[in-house]
């Protein structure tokens, strides 16, 4: 039988984005581009094992916001803060399940560059999100930066958070998230990988002083 997609080559593997059955090459070249493929497919599975990160030579220039310094004293320090972050972005990839890493990366870096706005010049001044689901994910981290604020504010009398070390907070998600995605334009490496470092049943935001750190550096 020929392959379900390209009707030329002959068919050799299941393809449950297709729920049928495809060759190699359409798996290949079709993969995270115009098929969705499900996390738990073997090929895509198989495939991630082997891929290379992207250089920082195939982003756009700016992209991994390279002015902004993120120390190894910062992740230490603000561990809490990038877990929080972290698990606002795994709670709203599963609230809407097509969300995929070009989504997450979008609404992160729109943010970062609110942020650095706002520390560069005081101005507040939102960058805009390119759609609706990106716009929920970013109000999901604005609501955890918040939460954050008023727990310091509850337990200490102050707010010690600064709008720097958000931004820097930001940037590293923004980096991890170039690191971990494959660039694809349906990839969901990214969102995978968070749903592995958060489980659904768990929340480091009810408790983080108890929550193992799950924060793995790119």
């Amino acid at each position: 039988m020929s392959c379900s997609i390209c009707e030329i080559r002959k068919e050799k593997r299941f393809c449950p984005a297709v729920h049928g059955r495809i060759c190699p090459q359409c798996c290949g070249e079709q993969r995270e581009v115009s098929l969705d493929c499900p996390s738990e497919c073997v090929y895509l599975q198989q495939a991630r094992e082997h891929e290379k990160p992207r250089s920082a030579g195939e982003l756009e220039p700016g992209a991994l916001f390279l002015q902004v310094e993120v120390s190894e004293q910062f992740l230490y320090e603000r561990e809490h803060l990038l877990m929080g972050l972290s698990y606002s972005l795994a709670k709203a990839a599963r609230a809407d399940r097509n969300l995929n890493d070009r989504d997450l990366i979008a609404a992160l870096t729109a943010m970062a560059k609110t942020y650095e706005t706002l520390v560069n010049s005081g101005l507040h001044y939102e960058s805009p999100t390119t759609s609706a689901a990106q716009h929920l994910v970013a109000a999901e981290l604005s609501n955890m930066v918040k939460q954050y604020r008023e727990a310091e504010q509850k337990h200490m009398g102050h707010v010690r958070l600064r709008d720097s070390e958000v931004l820097k907070a930001l940037v590293f998600l923004v980096r991890m998230a170039h690191g971990r995605t494959s660039g694809r334009p349906k990839s969901r490496a990214f969102v995978d990988f968070l749903f592995a470092q958060f489980p659904e049943n768990k929340s480091v935001i009810a408790s983080p002083d108890e929550a193992e750190s799950r924060i793995i550096t790119p």
